[in-house]
């Protein structure tokens, strides 16, 4: 079990550090100084947008939940050149902008003749791609935007779930495989700062974040989605490697999941951090 400071012990709690949510699911991330987290697990503003492959506009059931698997429609896991996309979300004007390397691809809305602009732009985009053969597969085109761009629900699981990794452990990674390691490649919504390498994966219980009080599930194994570089889309650092040669893993796992075990509420930069025991105080 990691180690934990006693209660009253004058030291600094480990702290929220970074705050991301991601609107369109395998694009960029959106920064934020606060995350609302829903009764049902999810950001409020996460994934709330998603290219699916034409034969996969419709959920698929897990659990008697809705499902989106994301083998079935744009991912960072299959299409890493996604990365090298820009792309930024008016979540009140329902409006997608997306340009690379500088210039505009394509801004639109949310109505038909805007979805129609953006899928085919993504689409000549990713068809120009190393991965773009991958896109003319059976029953993948055309591409479908799926989503009314306010309703959190293109997640990689059936439950919504919070994810957060330590700076600590991707350090720790960066160490094992004598490379620099972007911590973007990750694509956590929480990351925290002052927790031991590799603490995330030995949470036990009760988790909260300032007064926001999670229960920890199961840690994160990772995919081929970090490998692409967050800036360039290139496949240029082997993570899955790294995590189980380098680092001595049986899983490549980085990171945890959390659910809210209240009513959800508000994440801020500058929470502090509260493990196991300590959730119970302040």
């Amino acid at each position: 079990m990691p180690s934990l400071p006693s209660v009253g012990q004058d030291i600094r709690m480990p702290q929220v550090v970074e705050l991301s949510r991601y609107p369109v699911k395998g694009f960029t991330a959106e920064p934020r100084e606060s995350l609302e987290v829903q009764a049902d697990g999810r950001i409020a503003g996460d994934r709330v947008l998603a290219f699916r492959f034409a034969r996969a506009a419709t959920p698929d059931t897990r659990e008697g939940l809705d499902y989106w698997p994301k083998a079935k429609g744009l991912s960072l896991q299959d299409f890493p050149a996604l990365a090298a996309l820009q792309l930024s979300f008016d979540g009140e004007r329902l409006r997608v902008s997306i340009t690379h390397g500088g210039a505009v691809l394509v801004e639109a809305g949310l109505d038909d003749a805007g979805r129609a602009n953006l899928v085919d732009a993504v689409t000549d985009y990713v068809l120009a791609t190393p991965e773009g053969a991958r896109l003319k597969g059976p029953g993948r085109l055309p591409l479908v935007l799926v989503g009314d761009g306010v309703t959190s629900r293109f997640q990689d699981r059936p439950r919504g779930y919070v994810s957060v990794h330590s700076q600590a452990s991707v350090a720790a990674l960066e160490a094992a495989m004598k490379t620099e390691v972007d911590g973007r490649r990750f694509r956590s919504n929480v990351v925290i700062d002052g927790v031991e390498a590799w603490d995330e994966l030995e949470w036990e219980g009760e988790l909260r974040f300032g007064d926001v009080r999670f229960l920890t599930e199961g840690p994160i194994v990772r995919c081929l989605a970090t490998h692409a570089n967050p800036d360039t889309g290139v496949r240029d650092t082997p993570v899955l490697t790294g995590l189980k040669a380098d680092v001595g893993q049986a899983h490549p796992t980085l990171g945890r999941l959390l659910l809210p075990g209240d009513a959800g509420g508000t994440i801020r930069i500058g929470d502090d951090v509260r493990i196991g025991a300590l959730a119970h105080h302040g």
